[in-house]
């Protein structure tokens, strides 16, 4: 069965003292959640376990982002979270520290829905 992309949304996170990628990558995502609002599964009576949810996450050092632990953070669906090179590294030369952006793309994807609800028109 195809699917069809529902969500897009995006975020940004950072840390800035503890230059943590995989706290930057959190605070990305949960920024990308919190402009949605999806009354989509409520009102069509679609379980939220067929969702499928892709995140990628952008920063300067992927291999430094803990993905098992940034896909935890997701309340809903099936999530595959990776990370690619991308963010912002924002050195402080006096302090001898990096503040740490992190960049974040969340797609939630759904079986094709096509033919199976009606939409009514009024009368």
């Amino acid at each position: 069965m195809s699917e069809k992309r529902i969500i897009l949304e995006m975020g940004t996170g950072n840390d800035l003292y503890g230059q943590d990628y995989t706290k930057a990558a959190r605070r990305a995502v949960q920024d990308a959640l919190h402009h949605s609002s999806i009354t989509l599964f409520s009102k069509l009576g679609v379980d939220h376990s067929e969702m499928r949810v892709e995140v990628i996450i952008g920063v300067q050092q992927p291999d430094a982002v803990d993905c098992e632990l940034v896909a935890q953070d997701l309340p809903r669906g099936r999530a595959r979270v990776r990370a690619v090179k991308g963010g912002l590294d924002v050195e402080d030369a006096a302090e001898g520290s990096r503040h740490v952006v992190a960049t974040a793309a969340v797609e939630a994807w759904l079986p094709d829905q096509a033919g199976k609800y009606k939409i009514r028109t009024p009368e």
